[in-house]
């Protein structure tokens, strides 16, 4: 389980050394193979291959004809790059998505259970700022019991 927040560097070479806490877990649990993709262009999202095809399976599972699959499919293609992880705990983020994601220079690598997300650091200060919790998102809360 991947949780929290940890601060990293996107080098010029576009490489993301893991932190060390995630590179632990990822070392335990999941072996060196990744799926680096986005679903939207904003953040990366970076799967332990295992989990991603746990994913996949999923998606197998909708018909072919399905516009939302199809769209779904489109994205996560298109930004997506199989990735593995060096011996220093680097693994390169696609080009089009550190372009797109703007995930270069500083960032910030948060755990989001299964998988791990990387996004520019000034953008998700932004985002936070402007998105407050609601009244409304505390009741969705409340209503799984949390």
């Amino acid at each position: 389980m991947f949780r929290g927040n940890h601060p990293a560097r996107v080098d010029e070479k576009g490489r993301l050394k893991l932190p060390a806490e995630f590179k632990r877990r990822i070392e335990e649990g999941y072996g060196s193979q990744f799926y680096i993709t986005s679903k939207d262009g904003k953040v990366a999202e970076i799967y332990p291959l295992q989990e991603w095809e746990k994913i996949e399976q999923k998606i197998a599972a909708i018909p072919s004809f399905n516009p939302a699959k199809k769209k779904l499919l489109d994205r996560v293609n298109y930004y997506g790059q199989m990735a593995e992880m060096d011996q220093q705990g680097r693994v390169l983020i696609p080009q089009i998505l550190r372009q797109t994601a703007k995930v270069e220079g500083d960032v910030v690598v948060f755990g989001m259970q299964t998988y791990l997300e990387v996004t520019n650091r000034e953008a998700f200060e932004q985002k936070l700022a402007s998105e407050p919790l609601t009244e409304e998102d505390a009741q969705t809360l409340a209503s799984f019991g949390l």
